[in-house]
């Protein structure tokens, strides 16, 4: 069942979703050559504890970090450690932060420095796709229309939408009902109703949709080494128009 969220519901999950963003964007200003990952992610966990929240992420099936730090080739679920950041990377970025008892999660792809034309192209088309998404995030449409969107932006632009991970329902738990795939047929699934909340993530590839989970049982990589872009916003469905991003460092 996908859980409908209550006003009072709303009211505390919107704190967490705005945490997340503020969290994402501190992150992101932090991104520089010679910086490593596990920095980025002890920085995560300072500023978590100096607001008296906690990662959504930390210990979650035994993940070891903060937040997820996936480079290039790595598509999600990267682990922060002692990998040194490069001009040229894209570095992504996926952050979850539980407050109130509910959680907030979001996601971005950050170019450090001048990236090639391609990287960043992928980058622009990611966003583009998670637009389309939350244009298609409507009440009364289906869940198939947000992952048609992402599809038909990222493959109309010679990309491809990673299939073996996807976008879920969020709220009190980091991962619930319904999964959102960002592929699908229009008018096909459940149909989007006021009050759902969803994590809609778009995993673009420039090369095949397949990946790889390495030996650590976390990190996700596309099979061809070709770089991946993520970019993710918690939404809400609301009565009329596109969906409400919660996670907006000016959200109240």
């Amino acid at each position: 069942m996908i859980p409908i969220k209550t006003p009072a519901d709303l009211r505390h999950m919107r704190v967490a979703c705005r945490l997340s963003a503020e969290l994402l964007a501190a992150m992101a200003a932090r991104v520089r050559p010679g910086t490593t990952t596990g920095e980025l992610d002890d920085y995560a966990r300072d500023w978590l504890r100096e607001r008296g929240v906690r990662s959504a992420f930390f210990g979650y099936g035994g993940f070891p970090g903060q937040a997820c730090i996936s480079l290039n080739d790595e598509v999600v679920h990267g682990i922060p450690g002692p990998r040194v950041i490069n001009a040229g990377d894209l570095v992504k970025l996926d952050v979850g932060v539980t407050a109130e008892g509910f959680i907030g999660d979001n996601a971005a792809t950050v170019r450090v420095g001048a990236v090639d034309a391609e990287s960043e192209r992928l980058c622009r088309i990611a966003g583009e796709g998670l637009a389309a998404a939350m244009d298609a995030a409507r009440a009364g449409n289906r869940l198939g229309d947000i992952g048609h969107a992402v599809q038909s932006v990222a493959e109309a632009a010679g990309f491809s939408v990673v299939r073996d991970f996807c976008g879920h329902g969020v709220g009190r738990k980091l991962h619930e009902d319904p999964q959102v795939p960002n592929f699908g047929t229009p008018g096909k699934g459940p149909v989007l109703r006021p009050g759902m909340t969803l994590a809609i993530e778009p995993m673009v590839n420039r090369g095949t949709h397949e990946v790889e989970t390495l030996a650590n049982g976390w990190t996700v990589r596309t099979l061809d080494r070709e770089r991946s872009a993520h970019v993710e916003h918690t939404v809400l469905i609301v009565p009329d128009g596109p969906a409400e991003i919660l996670t907006c460092a000016e959200a109240k």
